[in-house]
């Protein structure tokens, strides 16, 4: 098996590759899943991993590639976005056999791919993070090989209805653009990372506020980690935020994700399972 690994964001850290690719030796020295980083995945334009066109190039090329099995975010940070519908004519056959991983600003490109029925896409580790910690590395794998439940949010094996999960900063951007996706009757899974709390509050009034989102079935709110301080304190946690926004706006709120930007962060499958 062949994991392709693009950079569609900020940039990319050669030296974390090194990382990746020696966990991959140690760990299946047989060779039977090698990963293959994209040229273009260690470019450097300003904030970006290569200007917009290298990024998306280097994306349609492995998603085209019928060598690559699986394509795997190399890191979030920021521009997917910038590249999103550009890639979305140019994706072939091969593009929607492939399974596509990542999550924080990786949810523009699997958003695109979901609305139009692009592969199997999920909000899990990406490559950056996954070697860090082995079983967040085998999580990862095991989905990408095989679409393995074992590493799956615990809540999907107990509730049936389709389900997505974003870093709620990205959906918040989302909502209302050519990327949003139809989320009617899904449980959405929110989480996100260096934020103060009134603008997780502020976030939430505007994702809620939607006509297209208030038709979920629900919302779970995951980790909202290292909190940017705010005097004064907010008072409130993400949950409780959560709680608020959904009884305001009709939502049923169904309680906690295992989901977040570190090593604990579960796969979750974009729609229907099974």
């Amino acid at each position: 098996m062949k994991i392709g690994i693009v950079n569609a964001s900020s940039r990319f850290d050669p030296d974390r590759a090194i990382a990746i690719q020696q966990w991959f030796a140690e760990h299946l020295p047989d060779r039977s899943v090698q990963v293959v980083f994209h040229p273009a995945t260690f470019g450097k334009h300003g904030h970006f991993g290569g200007d917009d066109r290298s990024r998306a190039e280097a994306f349609v090329e492995f998603a085209n590639d019928p060598r690559m099995d699986a394509v795997w975010f190399a890191r979030g940070g920021y521009g997917a976005c910038r590249i999103a519908e550009a890639v979305l004519p140019r994706l072939g056959p091969a593009a929607r056999k492939k399974r596509y991983l990542g999550y924080s600003d990786a949810g523009s490109l699997l958003a695109l791919l979901y609305k139009h029925g692009i592969g199997e896409v999920a909000h899990g580790p990406m490559a950056s993070d996954a070697v860090r910690n082995d079983p967040t590395a085998i999580r990862a794998l095991n989905w990408l090989k095989s679409g393995d439940a074992e590493g799956w949010e615990p809540s999907l094996h107990e509730d049936a209805r389709p389900a997505v999960a974003f870093n709620l900063s990205i959906l918040d951007a989302l909502v209302g653009t050519a990327l949003e996706p139809d989320l009617t009757g899904h449980v959405l899974m929110l989480e996100d990372v260096s934020e103060p709390m009134y603008r997780i509050d502020r976030m939430m009034f505007h994702v809620t506020g939607q006509d297209s989102i208030r038709k979920v079935a629900g919302i779970r709110m995951g980790r909202v980690s290292n909190v940017v301080e705010n005097d004064p304190d907010f008072g409130l946690t993400a949950d409780e935020i959560a709680r608020y926004w959904c009884e305001r706006s009709g939502i049923p709120y169904l309680g906690t994700a295992d989901i977040g930007h570190d090593r604990g962060n579960k796969i979750v499958p974009f729609g229907p399972r099974g």
